[in-house]
């Protein structure tokens, strides 16, 4: 009797939560889509060819993925160090040619009354170009061609001291379109080089076409320092370049 008594307690309790409730609506599935009930989803496992095609297509596109990638950054590195490159190739063909054409020994410029010794210079530990140790010498970028190679030679020098001490391209403002510049080398040879176009930069601007060039043809830039002189940077505050191409 106590089991019977407590079994139909049991159902009293369980129908005012609702466990046995037999006349409520059962709840429906909530949809995922329109049409289609969750209850009513099976997940299918793929087959081992689904499988195989899925890896293949992914090896694929991690291949084609890792080309495009080396693509972009060789090209990035291509446009970024253009200078570095034209750079490295000049001191393979100098290497070449040094033998061949000579080192260049004297600059010689009749308009301006310049004839001076040519010393060979690098870059100075910011990276510019160095000048020659002596005010009355020219010092060819020897990170660059040689003169009389294709390519943009680059021969700089000191103007304008100060003190008014004398320099070689003093009077390299002078100059004008049309005038002879000669290059002597070492072994005797003279190339001679046309004026054609005369420039200033400021001391900050971008100089790659100064010492690059990609239109095939032997050209030598001539560089000195003008404008005001500039206290803090101990320099002029501007570059007077004479551009000129093989006669």
């Amino acid at each position: 009797n106590m089991k019977k008594e407590a079994r139909v307690l049991n159902q009293i309790v369980g129908k005012s939560i609702g466990l046995y409730d037999e006349d409520k609506p059962k709840q429906k599935s909530i949809p995922i889509f329109k049409g289609v009930d969750v209850t009513d989803c099976v997940v299918e496992k793929p087959t081992k060819q689904e499988k195989i095609f899925i890896s293949i297509l992914f090896i694929f596109f991690v291949f084609i993925f890792g080309i495009t990638l080396c693509i972009s950054v060789r090209m990035e590195k291509n446009n970024e160090y253009s200078l570095i490159s034209n750079i490295a190739e000049a001191k393979i063909i100098n290497i070449g040619n040094e033998e061949v054409l000579g080192l260049p020994f004297k600059l010689i410029i009749p308009s301006i009354k310049v004839n001076s010794n040519i010393d060979p210079v690098g870059l100075t530990k910011d990276g510019a170009m160095d000048l020659p140790l002596k005010s009355s010498n020219t010092g060819w970028y020897n990170l660059g061609p040689i003169p009389g190679v294709i390519g943009s030679s680059v021969i700089d020098g000191h103007s304008g001291f100060k003190n008014g001490a004398p320099a070689v391209f003093d009077n390299l403002h002078k100059i004008k379109i049309g005038d002879k510049v000669t290059i002597i080398n070492n072994k005797g040879n003279a190339t001679i080089f046309i004026v054609h176009k005369i420039s200033k930069y400021d001391f900050s601007a971008n100089a790659t076409n100064i010492f690059t060039s990609t239109d095939g043809k032997i050209h030598l830039n001539l560089i000195t320092c003008t404008g005001t002189w500039n206290s803090i940077l101990k320099s002029h505050n501007s570059r007077l370049v004479v551009f000129t191409d093989k006669e």
